[in-house]
């Protein structure tokens, strides 16, 4: 008796959970930019554009000219209207983080040096 070979019937490709997710993802979102409550508020042209943590933090420690530690660079920072947390729980870690960052990829570019262990001064 000859044996049959048994072929599987062609299935349709079923769309997963997973697929269906992606495809709603890559559906086109209206810009944010567009939305004008959404939009940030403009710059005022006397004013100056808004500093980045690492910005502020270079700005305080050229007017201090002394090594600081992170908290000590934050409240600074944020007493002199440079840069306050967006609602961050630990931005003076996130700021070491930065300020490590940038000396360890930049090396003999970066703005920063560590002085002694939790101190940063300028280059």
């Amino acid at each position: 008796m000859a044996a049959k070979k048994k072929t599987s019937p062609k299935s349709t490709p079923q769309k997963t959970a997973k697929t269906a997710r992606s495809e709603e993802s890559a559906a086109p979102r209206p810009a944010a930019a567009s939305d004008p409550a959404q939009a940030a508020p403009p710059v005022p042209a006397g004013s100056p554009a808004k500093l980045s943590a690492v910005d502020a933090a270079a700005r305080v420690l050229s007017e201090r000219r002394q090594a600081l530690t992170c908290p000590e660079l934050i409240a600074a920072m944020a007493a002199q209207g440079y840069w306050t947390s967006p609602a961050g729980k630990t931005p003076q870690a996130t700021l070491h983080a930065a300020l490590t960052r940038e000396i360890k990829i930049k090396k003999d570019q970066s703005r920063f040096r560590k002085t002694e262990r939790g101190k940063f001064a300028l280059a």
